[in-house]
């Protein structure tokens, strides 16, 4: 299962595959992580610096983030895609088609001007999360979401 927190300053991905509960950020941040709640991430519930240092100390890897830098994901269902903004300017795109297995993330792109800032992570994770949602499986024939989802 992938997940995606995220606010305004930061995005949380959760890759349970690789989780062992080591609880080490809930240890470290229990404000955010929470495994008695559900969604037993909250982000909103504690500073970001305290958030991004629990999950800077994940020993699984299972935890990762990025800042946003003011850009916006959103999942559009009916184009098959997500889409990253930045105000009104559409910055990245993934995209998928639905096939009788399920769905083929076959595209992902962000405007070079906004690399390496862990917009195409996004991009994917928001298809990924609403996948695993629907219990839809996921395959990519896209490089880096096929790396996304097999790190």
């Amino acid at each position: 299962m992938h997940r995606l927190y995220s606010n305004n300053d930061i995005s949380v991905f959760w890759d349970s595959e690789k989780c062992f509960h080591a609880k080490r950020c809930v240890t470290l941040c229990p404000e955010a992580f929470d495994i008695t709640r559900k969604p037993w991430i909250n982000i909103d519930d504690a500073p970001t610096a305290n958030v991004w240092k629990a999950v800077s100390e994940c020993p699984s890897g299972a935890l990762t983030i990025t800042y946003n830098h003011d850009v916006t994901v959103s999942f559009d269902e009916r184009g098959c895609r997500s889409v990253a903004h930045l105000g009104d300017e559409k910055i990245g795109e993934c995209d998928y088609e639905e096939t009788g297995d399920g769905w083929v993330i076959y595209h992902t792109e962000v405007d070079e001007a906004y690399g390496g800032q862990g917009i195409a992570k996004r991009l994917v994770y928001a298809i990924l999360e609403q996948a695993d949602k629907r219990k839809i499986k996921v395959v990519a024939t896209c490089s880096y979401a096929h790396k996304v989802i097999n790190a």
